[in-house]
């Protein structure tokens, strides 16, 4: 092992060049947390049709990456570097127009890519074929969820003996255990490590290929984004069919709760609201709601609370939860604004809602990044009703903002929000355990009840709040430690 550790991370998407959820924000963040802490970092990426070369001043490295596909003979691959903002560590792209130049990252219309498997166990070689064209030289390899797991296999097969890589260790970031990585079995003959490796230990699952699984069994060092989901997903109810596995190898298996970019995500310096804020002089909060109501076009009213939601509009995120609730919580005295997308009978649904009640609901159906910190700087409380919850950001970001969350108590929602104690003034959010309309209601209600009846309770509630923070130092400290563990430990 070198003096100074040599982290390559291997993801599918990263901020700030191609996002879809919380995976992006830890492998594109984490590299200038890293290097604060001494470690030598980089990230690779695909080269997306969708990343612009010139927007992100994109080099191309001279030479042809050779990727070797087993039965699919040799493929090939130009390589771009760029910069991560904020440090020195390089990121990588892996450009196959075959595999990467479409209009979607895993999918189109609704619809998987069917050949997800070959592209990703492409880009999975691609990154251990890379330090032939760069040199670089890894001691770990970190890798995220089931589109570079294939690694875990491939280093202790294929690459054992590899000048480059054959030394490095693996630790497997698991951020969303329903996605995981199916192929048809003759993907073995792609993966060229014998067949003797699809059996029900390694990655034969259902007479089918499990990408994720493979990583799983065969990874140095396993992770999550949060010790309360590393728990869940030993259990039939949160394993997704892989409980069995984790549960086996929970030896090596770890919650780290993911940071928060405070850089971005600060009420006093946060340049997209109509007015900056601390705990210290919360007047501009009251300026943030009435512009949070005039941009959704709700009446301007202080003396009603306005409960937010920003979250991809599907069933894991709790919106059918929220959906069957919606009637009674809006005959409580209160109003709500939604951001998001998903699932298409939401986008009609809240927007017949919306239409319904337009002096107490709107909803805006798409993301935008200026709604967001709009919606956690003037809202009065920040729902998050999911059904899982691997870590969760947007209860931190509330919390920052003096926006009390209420969320169902899995995952990071459970680790990060602590339950307000009226009598002790102790607390940060509001929670509930069952995943029922019945459930979302009165935890709404008990708020809306402290709004209206325990203001003293409510400013202990928001000012414990904005005092938590959740550090990417402190996150990258984790890693670091496992790093090491994984580094140390003889395959």
């Amino acid at each position: 092992m070198s003096e100074k550790m040599k982290i390559l991370i291997a993801a599918s998407e990263a901020v700030p060049f191609v996002k879809t959820g919380g995976l992006a924000d830890v492998a594109g963040v984490l590299p200038r947390y890293l290097e604060q802490l001494g470690f030598d970092s980089c990230l690779v990426l695909p080269r997306y049709a969708l990343i612009d070369p010139d927007a992100f001043s994109l080099e191309r490295l001279p030479g042809v990456l050779t990727v070797p596909m087993g039965v699919l003979g040799q493929q090939f691959a130009a390589v771009y570097r760029g910069a991560i903002p904020g440090c020195s560590a390089p990121v990588y792209f892996i450009e196959h127009e075959g595999y990467f130049g479409r209009a979607g990252l895993y999918e189109e219309n609704g619809e998987g890519y069917p050949d997800n498997g070959e592209r990703f166990v492409f880009f999975s070689k691609a990154c251990l074929e890379l330090g032939k064209l760069t040199g670089f030289r890894p001691d770990v390899i970190h890798l995220h969820d089931w589109h570079t797991a294939a690694i875990a296999p491939l280093l202790n097969t294929a690459y054992r003996f590899d000048p480059i890589v054959g030394e490095a260790a693996s630790v497997l970031t698991l951020h969303n255990l329903q996605h995981q990585g199916w192929a048809p079995k003759d993907l073995m003959e792609v993966l060229g490590i014998g067949w003797a490796h699809f059996n029900y230990l390694e990655l034969e699952m259902h007479d089918k290929v499990n990408l994720l699984k493979g990583g799983i069994y065969h990874a140095t060092q396993l992770c999550t984004v949060s010790e309360g989901y590393a728990r869940e997903i030993q259990t039939p109810a949160y394993g997704e069919g892989l409980d069995g596995v984790l549960r086996d190898c929970n030896w090596k298996l770890h919650g780290i709760l993911n940071g928060v970019d405070y850089d971005e995500w600060n009420p006093e310096t946060d340049p997209m609201l109509a007015a900056r804020y601390s705990v210290d002089d919360l007047s501009g909060k009251a300026v943030c709601k009435k512009d949070l109501q005039q941009l959704f076009g709700l009446p301007r009213r202080e003396d009603v609370p306005v409960f937010g939601l920003v979250s991809r509009l599907v069933k894991q995120k709790g919106i059918d939860i929220l959906a069957a609730a919606i009637d009674r919580i809006l005959a409580l005295d209160l109003q709500m604004v939604l951001v998001g997308n998903g699932e298409p009978w939401t986008h009609f649904f809240f927007g017949d809602v919306a239409a319904a009640h337009p002096d107490k609901f709107a909803c805006f159906i798409g993301y935008d990044n200026v709604r967001a910190h709009k919606v956690e700087a003037g809202a009065d409380f920040f729902l998050m009703p999911s059904r899982f919850e691997p870590c969760g950001l947007n209860q931190m970001y509330s919390l920052r903002y003096g926006t009390p969350p209420i969320v169902r108590a899995t995952g990071g929602l459970d680790d990060s929000v602590e339950n307000y104690d009226a009598k002790a003034r102790t607390g940060t959010g509001f929670k509930f355990l069952d995943p029922t309309p019945e459930a979302l209601y009165d935890t709404v209600g008990w708020a809306v009840h402290t709004w209206y009846n325990d203001q003293e309770g409510l400013d202990c509630l928001i000012r414990n709040g904005m005092t938590r923070r959740f550090s990417w130092q402190a996150a990258a400290r984790k890693y670091g430690r496992l790093y090491r563990r994984a580094a140390e430990w003889e395959r």
